[in-house]
C-alpha cells in the first residue's frame, strides 16, 4: 500500500527542462510555478490550443484564460531573445526567482523521424523530439495527463511523465472513509477516559497515544457493540469524543427519511449539523449519497428554513459541451442532467398518493434552482445550500473555484464516486474529490463520509459487486 504524499513543487537535483502539455495547464493553470529552479517551456501548438478554447462556454474556458494570463504575466515585455534564452519565473513580490519559462516554438525536422502532423500531440512529440537533437545534453521531460500521448513520446525517445504536484495521495486505498471501526469493544483499549456531562451531551476525553490511526475533527468512531462517537476536539495529548446514541442515529428523519444503516446514519448526522459547513459524501452507485443529501436540504430550507435556497449543479463530461444546444432557460437546460434529483424527489414521496403531485409540490415550495458550472464562477450564494453532484469529475482547481462561491451562512455538500470518473485526464488519486477530502480533513467545520453497501436494489448491489 503507497502513503500519503504531500503536495509540493517538482524538484530534482539537477536543472531539468520541463515541457508542459495543455490538458496539464488547463488541470492547474498555476502548474508553471511548480517547477522550482527547473525551466519550463510551453510548445506553440500549447498555446494555439489554449487560444482556441478559451473563449468557448465550457468549464475548461476560465482555466484556460489564467493559464494565459499567468504566462503573460511571467513574459511580460520580455524581448524574443530573452523569452529564447528563458524569463525568470517570479513566486511573489519578496520571493527569489526561481527557475525560467520559455516558449518552445514550431522545429523545422532535421533528419528526425517525424510522426504524421495530423493531430497536436504528435506535433508536440515532433517539437520535442527535433529540440532534444538540437540540445543534447539537456534533460527534457514531457509532463501530460494524457497516457496515450506519454506512451507514443516514450515509443520517440521522449521522457514523459504524469502531473502529479497536486495529488495528496499515491494510493487511493490511503484517502480517509470518515470513520474508524474498531473490533470488539471500543472500550477495551482505553486504559484512561475522563467523562464529563456537557448542556445534556456527553464527552469523553482521552489521551492522544491511546490511538496509533490518524485522527482528525469530525470523524466518527464506531465498535461492533454499537458504540458510536465523533471527534469533538483534538490536540497532541487529548482527544475528546461526542458520544452519540446509535439509536438516535438510527432514528433521525430528514423530510420522511430514515438511514438505512450506520453509515447513512452518521452522514445524515453530518448533513443536519448546523455547525458543518462542508460535507463531502462518497460511496458506489446507489449508496444513498444523492437522496440524504436532498432529503436533509429540504428539511433545513423547508422545515427549519436554515437556508433560503438550494442550489444544484454538478459535473460531467458532457454537459460543458452540450447544455448549450438545449432549449429553454438555464433550469430548463439543465434538467435533463440532474435527472437523479428529481429521481430521488420522486422516491422521497414514493408512497403519496400523488407522486407527481407531491413532487409538484415540493418544487413550488423549494426554492430548488437547477445551475450549470458554466455560471457558477464568479458568483457568490449567500444563505444557500448548494448540491454538487459527480465531483470525482473536477480538477482540483475546478472544485477550489466551486467551493469558495459559498457566501455567509451557506453549506455545500460535494457528492461522487471515484470509480467512475468520465474525465480522461483524472484519475482517483488526481481527482478534485480526492485533493479536497484530503485537503479539509482537519476542517473544523467540515466532514468526511463513505457510504457502504448498495441498498438501490439487490440488482444494484450485486452488480456493483460483480460487474
Amino acid at each position: 500500500m503507497g502513503k500519503a504524499l504531500e503536495a509540493k513543487p517538482i524538484i530534482s537535483t539537477q536543472t531539468t527542462t520541463y515541457i508542459l502539455d495543455s490538458n496539464v495547464l488547463i488541470h492547474d493553470p498555476n502548474s508553471i510555478l511548480n517547477f522550482e529552479e527547473h525551466r519550463v517551456l510551453i510548445p506553440m501548438t500549447v498555446l494555439e490550443e489554449l487560444d482556441k478554447l478559451k473563449n468557448g462556454k465550457q468549464t475548461i474556458a476560465a482555466d484556460c484564460r489564467q493559464a494565459i494570463r499567468i504566462i503573460d504575466q511571467i513574459l511580460g515585455s520580455a524581448s524574443p531573445a530573452e523569452i529564447e534564452s528563458g524569463v525568470a519565473i517570479t513566486r511573489g513580490e519578496k520571493a527569489a526567482p526561481l527557475g525560467t519559462l520559455s516558449i518552445l516554438s514550431h522545429q523545422e525536422a532535421d533528419n528526425v523521424t517525424t510522426l504524421p502532423t495530423s493531430n497536436n500531440d504528435n506535433k508536440i512529440i515532433n517539437d520535442i523530439c527535433q529540440y532534444q537533437r538540437n540540445h543534447p545534453d539537456t534533460e527534457v521531460v514531457l509532463v501530460t495527463k494524457d497516457i496515450n500521448m506519454r506512451l507514443k513520446s516514450r515509443g520517440c525517445g521522449i521522457h514523459s511523465e504524469d502531473y502529479h504536484s497536486d495529488q495528496l495521495l499515491s494510493d487511493i486505498g490511503m484517502l480517509t472513509n470518515g470513520y474508524l471501526h474498531f473490533e470488539g469493544n471500543f472500550w477495551d483499549r482505553v486504559n484512561e477516559v475522563n467523562t464529563q456531562q456537557v448542556e445534556g451531551a456527553t464527552y469523553h476525553r482521552i489521551p492522544r497515544d491511546t490511538f496509533s490511526e490518524d485522527l482528525y475533527l469530525n470523524q466518527f468512531f464506531l465498535d461492533d457493540t454499537g458504540f458510536v462517537a465523533r471527534v469533538h476536539s483534538l490536540t497532541d495529548d487529548e482527544v475528546q469524543l461526542l458520544h452519540m446514541s446509535h439509536e438516535n442515529l438510527m432514528n433521525q428523519e430528514a423530510w420522511g427519511l430514515q438511514p438505512l444503516d450506520i453509515y447513512q446514519a452518521m452522514a445524515l448526522n453530518l448533513l443536519l449539523d448546523p455547525d458543518t459547513h462542508l460535507v463531502n459524501l462518497t460511496g458506489a452507485a446507489g449508496s444513498g449519497k444523492t437522496i440524504l443529501a436532498l432529503a436533509a436540504a429540504i428539511e433545513m430550507t423547508v422545515a427549519t428554513k436554515q437556508f433560503r435556497r438550494i442550489i444544484a449543479t454538478r459535473s460531467t463530461r458532457g454537459l460543458d459541451e452540450d447544455i448549450g444546444y438545449l432549449p429553454g432557460t438555464e433550469a430548463e437546460k439543465m434538467e435533463p442532467w440532474l435527472g437523479a434529483i428529481t429521481d430521488n424527489l420522486e422516491a422521497l414521496h414514493y408512497d403519496d398518493e400523488s407522486t407527481n403531485g407531491s413532487v409538484d409540490y415540493i418544487l413550488k415550495q423549494v426554492p430548488l434552482h437547477f445551475k450549470s458550472l458554466n455560471y457558477i464562477r464568479g458568483r457568490s450564494f449567500q444563505q444557500s445550500l448548494i448540491i454538487i453532484d459527480e465531483c470525482q469529475n473536477l480538477t482540483p482547481h475546478q472544485i477550489k473555484t466551486i467551493i469558495t462561491r459559498a457566501g455567509a451562512g451557506s453549506k455545500v455538500i460535494c457528492l461522487g464516486n471515484l470509480a467512475q470518473i468520465d474525465t480522461p485526464y483524472l484519475a482517483p488519486t488526481s481527482s478534485g474529490l480526492t485533493y479536497m477530502t484530503e485537503r479539509l480533513k482537519n476542517f473544523p467545520h467540515g466532514g468526511a463520509l463513505q457510504l457502504k453497501g448498495v441498498p438501490r436494489s439487490p440488482l444494484a448491489a450485486y452488480a456493483e459487486e460483480y460487474l
